[in-house]
């Protein structure tokens, strides 16, 4: 196996989040345009989202010749893109595109679940390494971001079916993941008491 490498930070968070960006500022820049390709009329958003599929690919790429490694996180995200990628271009219908976010985060919401179900932190398993907490900290914090994972998903439903697709795609693009991240900070802020310092040897 490859061994893993560490690279400028900086360069790693414009790998990870430079494809998502993309999409937007091509979004807002086509967004009113309508393209015909074979002899059918495509919107801008969906073309927006068939270029995002080989530009989040090649991100992928790079970090993956990098580093050596790519997350399973990255992995299924780079699945789900291309899937619903491929469908929205197939049918013509920008809503495949959309419903994937709710499915991404309603099938981690459900993974968590069944783990808790069975008395285990999945969270725990991939990320113990990273961070060392006790058992108790990390069956915590996957309860409660099976319920966030949940209600992301059920935001997104409503987002996407009852608002513009302008505002959609601002909401995908920053609200979401700032919203993600303002929860996470949050929970491993009030879970400090569960995490296992690591004592410093002379």
């Amino acid at each position: 196996m490859a061994q893993s490498r560490e690279i400028n930070p900086i360069l790693k968070q414009v790998l990870e989040l430079g494809p998502t960006l993309a999409f937007f500022v091509l979004y807002l820049w086509i967004k009113d345009e309508s393209f015909a390709i074979g002899g059918t009329q495509y919107t801008g958003f969906i073309v927006a989202a068939v270029v995002f599929v080989p530009i989040l690919l090649l991100a992928m790429a790079i970090l993956w010749v990098l580093t050596g490694k790519l997350s399973r996180m990255q992995v299924f995200t780079a699945f789900m893109v291309i899937f619903f990628g491929g469908l929205t271009a197939w049918f013509n219908d920008e809503r495949f595109f959309k419903m994937k976010t709710s499915i991404v985060y309603g099938l981690l919401s459900a993974i968590l679940a069944v783990g808790l179900f069975k008395g285990r932190s999945w969270l725990e398993f991939v990320m113990s390494d990273a961070m060392p907490m006790r058992h108790e900290g990390w069956m915590i914090l996957t309860r409660r971001l099976t319920l966030a994972f949940a209600v992301l998903a059920l935001a997104n439903e409503i987002v996407w079916r009852t608002l513009s697709t302008e505002t959609w795609v601002k909401i995908e693009t920053f609200g979401f993941p700032l919203a993600l991240m303002a929860f996470l900070f949050w929970q491993f802020t009030h879970l400090q008491p569960y995490v296992i310092e690591e004592k410093s040897g002379d």
